[in-house]
């Protein structure tokens, strides 16, 4: 299983719509990329290092998919309207990271 990452920097514009991300962008990837998402998370940064301190990231998401080549097989046709929708929710540069799931704890991860 892979896991492909979006992390938006703190420092790294000045909006950033929790609200649309979470209600229709986020949605809006599941959609097209079917049953090559198999799960989406979604984080909203509190707090940095030091106890109050502002957080690295306004907010990430992680997309789980299969693989790596069926996550890019669904992405590519949609690529072009999702990254459209970005400028709806925010003008932060984002940072993404394809990383291959190595091991977890808990219940899921017995199961993978």
């Amino acid at each position: 299983m892979i896991k492909m990452s979006v992390y938006y920097p703190a420092n790294g514009g000045s909006k950033f719509d929790h609200d649309y991300y979470r209600t229709r962008h986020m949605p809006l990837i599941q959609e097209r990329l079917g049953d090559a998402c198999l799960r989406y998370e979604i984080e909203k940064g509190l707090a940095g290092r030091e106890p109050g301190s502002a957080p690295e990231f306004v907010a990430a998401c992680h997309i789980y998919s299969p693989t790596l080549g069926i996550f890019q097989e669904a992405f590519g046709p949609h690529r072009a309207e999702i990254v459209a929708d970005v400028a709806n929710y925010t003008d932060i540069a984002p940072i993404v990271q394809s990383a291959k799931s190595l091991q977890g704890s808990g219940a899921s991860a017995r199961q993978a």
